[in-house]
């Protein structure tokens, strides 16, 4: 089957949109997807994601992007301000400073029409920050109809050829978040996607256990992701109709992994691990990829600018990757730093990762040995675990390390990505370990993250207690009361 993406280079062109040499931007994120779900990715069925598949072979792929939080709101705060959260005051569901700089009005200055589709109040950190163009989840189908997109994509690109501007157009998938696309029962507005999956047309994580309940689940996100699919093709068919492809940067991410146990809402591996694709013909060779260097979202907003030319403001934590874009190498680009302050509901349980090429360290400083975790991201999968777990003891296990942690983890990537196997307590890794440690130390140092003061005192649990109260106050123990 041809991808809507391919039809869509031959579809007439109805007028530029662009305004002279300035380029244009369109970041398009998903909700909640596993990286590995793309097919360029490796992922299977490999016909999951044509019309992503198709746009890759006109891009560059990123092999090492992360998002700095695996949380939808915190993590697009930090595409917003290109700060991590406690930089911008975004830690978890609660809105950015108004005194630190913004993407949107920083591009507004400079001449540029700004568009949002979809997640507008999770990529609004700022009352100030105000888009020209906007509309949410409930005037695109929920956020899950390709069609509709389509239509508001090619509306925006009107409004700027009237205009007479370049835009910067934020363009935010609801798919594939929770709940995921059952087709007996649509939620209303909603779209199918252009083809359905079944529980054996899954391929489960490593780390997830191959349940049937799993299976079930998963299936359902397949179809969600689909959909995704659907609408990513649908939005670029609209830019190349608009004849605005050939001077248009796209970037395609996700704002974290997927919502399952294990991936989004924590700081292993999969859960920050992102596509990232990103296309500009007049740039980027296309069909290529980078093994080697690590990117994240906090890059994205001096990435911008600096392709854009507009002057970047002062307090930026992120690093501009043009050179990339450029072919070219770029050094200091060996570590990824991710990190979660609160959750959904306000629950605090901070965690901070630094990643290089082989291995992952992690600190949870919420982790007391009573503490316990949960998230909203638990569903079908956790009840078929839970299930399972009564007369499994290892899968017990496993449940028992997600609901109450360690403080330390210690994971060697290159060959456990999935994180199964916590190496802290090796004495062979020792000297890696301590390695890592010292690379979040100065991490943390140098963005006087308030959590460096717990992490100095980690062995005290009175101390690191004193520092999370007065960073995120009372902190209630999320554990279900006894029926």
């Amino acid at each position: 089957m041809k991808s809507i993406y391919f039809a869509a280079m031959f579809a007439c062109v109805l007028g530029s949109v662009s305004a002279g040499e300035r380029p244009n931007v369109l970041l398009f994120t998903a909700d909640d997807l596993h990286a590995e779900s793309l097919g360029v990715y490796g992922g299977k069925p490999a016909d999951l994601t044509p019309n992503l598949d198709a746009f890759a072979t006109e891009s560059l792929l990123f092999n090492r992007a992360h998002v700095n939080v695996a949380i939808c709101a915190p993590c697009r705060a930090v595409i917003a301000t290109g700060r991590y959260s406690h930089r911008s005051g975004a830690m978890g569901f609660m809105p950015a400073r108004e005194d630190v700089p913004d993407i949107v009005t920083t591009l507004q200055a400079a001449g540029y029409y700004t568009g949002i589709l979809g997640k507008v109040g999770h990529s609004t950190p700022k009352k100030s920050m105000q888009w020209d163009y906007h509309f949410d989840q409930q005037e695109l189908g929920n956020g899950r109809n390709p069609e509709l997109y389509y239509q508001r994509s090619q509306a925006f690109f009107k409004e700027c050829q009237t205009h007479q501007q370049p835009f910067y157009f934020m363009v935010n998938s609801h798919d594939p978040h929770r709940p995921f696309c059952n087709p007996a029962k649509l939620t209303k507005g909603a779209a199918m996607p252009s083809q359905i999956y079944a529980p054996e047309d899954v391929d489960v994580p490593g780390f997830l256990p191959d349940l049937p309940g799993v299976r079930a689940e998963l299936a359902t996100y397949l179809n969600s992701t689909r959909r995704l699919d659907d609408t990513f093709g649908k939005v670029m068919q609209a830019l190349q109709e608009a004849g605005a492809a050939e001077n248009t940067l796209v970037l395609f991410i996700t704002d974290n992994g997927i919502a399952v146990p294990f991936a989004k809402c924590n700081a292993w591996f999969h859960s920050s691990r992102s596509p990232l694709l990103v296309r500009w013909p007049s740039t980027i060779k296309p069909g290529t990829r980078d093994d080697q260097h690590f990117v994240s979202v906090v890059d994205f907003f001096p990435t911008i600018l600096e392709a854009t030319g507009v002057e970047a403001p002062s307090g930026l934590d992120g690093r501009s990757f043009l050179p990339l874009l450029q072919g070219n190498s770029q050094e200091g680009r060996d570590y990824v730093y991710t990190q979660i302050d609160s959750k959904a509901g306000g629950a605090a349980v901070p965690m901070r990762s630094v990643q290089n090429d082989q291995f992952g360290y992690i600190y949870n400083p919420f982790s007391d040995g009573d503490y316990w975790y949960r998230n909203n991201n638990e569903g079908q999968t956790m009840a078929a675990m839970n299930q399972a777990a009564q007369t499994d003891p290892t899968l017990a296990a496993r449940i028992d390390l997600f609901r109450h942690r360690v403080p330390e983890e210690f994971y060697d990537l290159r060959n456990d990505p999935d994180c199964l196997h916590n190496l802290i307590d090796d004495p062979d890794q020792a000297e890696s370990v301590n390695a890592l440690r010292d690379k979040l130390v100065e991490q943390m140092k140098s963005t006087e993250d308030p959590m460096l003061a717990a992490f100095l005192n980690r062995d005290d649990r009175v101390k690191v207690d004193a520092v999370l109260l007065a960073t995120y106050g009372v902190r209630k123990n999320e554990r279900p009361l006894a029926k």
